[in-house]
C-alpha cells in the first residue's frame, strides 16, 4: 500500500544516498589517476546526473535494495588494477554507512529538541526523516557489498582471489541480475539483508545517543 508520507521524507535520504554512493566511486577512481568518471560528468552530487530509474523504484519499495547508474570507471589508468578497483568499489558502501551514521547523530539531535515554525512542530517529521536514512543507508551499503558481480562486493573479493579465478568470477556478472533476482524472489535476500539492517541501525541508534 502506497505511503504519502513514507514516500515524502524517504525522497531526501534516498536521493542523497545514491548520490554520494555513486560520487565516491568516481571520486576514488579520479584520485587514483582515472579521468573517466570526470569526463563523464559524473563528479558531481546533483542526484539527476546518477539515477537509474528501476534501481531507485526497487529503492523505494524496499527500502534496502537498489542501485544507480554506474559510474564509468577505466581501471587501465590504475597503477594497480585489482587493488585500486577493489578501493574503488568499497568506496560506495562506505560513504553510505559513514551518511548513516550521520543521520544516526542527526536522529537523535531532532529526538531531543523541540523545534516549532510557526506552531508547526518540525522536530518529530525530521527525525522521522533522519530515522529513515539511517536505514536506507545502511540497506545500501549492506546490498552492495554482497559478492554477487557486478555489485561492489565482488570487486572488492576478487582482488583476493587467486588470478586464475579472477576472470572467471567476474564473467558471472551476465548472471548477477538473475541471481539477485531469484534470492529476492525466494526470501533468501530478505533473510541476508534485513537482519544486518536492524543490526547496524541499532547500533548506530544507540552510539550516536551517547555521544
Amino acid at each position: 500500500m502506497f505511503d504519502l508520507k513514507v514516500f515524502l521524507f524517504l525522497t531526501p535520504p534516498l536521493l542523497l544516498a545514491l548520490t554520494v554512493h555513486e560520487f565516491s566511486h568516481g571520486f576514488v577512481a579520479y584520485m587514483l589517476g582515472d579521468p573517466t568518471p570526470k569526463l563523464a560528468d559524473r563528479l558531481t552530487l546533483n542526484p539527476v546526473k546518477h539515477l537509474d530509474f528501476f534501481g531507485t523504484l526497487t529503492l523505494f519499495l524496499t527500502q534496502a535494495i537498489g542501485w544507480a547508474k554506474p559510474v564509468p570507471i577505466n581501471p587501465n589508468y590504475f597503477k594497480k588494477p585489482w587493488r585500486d578497483m577493489a578501493l574503488v568499489s568499497v568506496a560506495g558502501p562506505l560513504s553510505n554507512l559513514a551518511l548513516a551514521v550521520l543521520f544516526g547523530f542527526f536522529f537523535n539531535l531532532f529526538n531531543n529538541l523541540n523545534l516549532n515554525f510557526q506552531n508547526f512542530a518540525i522536530s518529530e517529521p525530521l527525525s522521522f526523516m533522519c530515522y529513515l536514512g539511517v536505514k536506507i543507508n545502511i540497506g545500501l551499503g549492506i546490498f552492495n557489498l554482497l559478492p554477487i558481480p557486478p555489485l561492489d562486493g565482488s570487486k572488492i573479493i576478487v582482488k583476493f582471489l587467486p588470478l586464475s579465478l579472477r576472470v572467471n568470477y567476474l564473467r558471472l556478472e551476465i548472471f548477477g541480475f538473475f541471481i539477485i533476482i531469484i534470492l529476492a524472489i525466494t526470501g533468501i535476500l530478505y533473510k541476508i539483508i534485513y537482519p544486518v539492517i536492524t543490526l547496524f541501525s541499532d547500533f548506530i541508534f544507540y552510539f550516536t545517543n551517547i555521544l
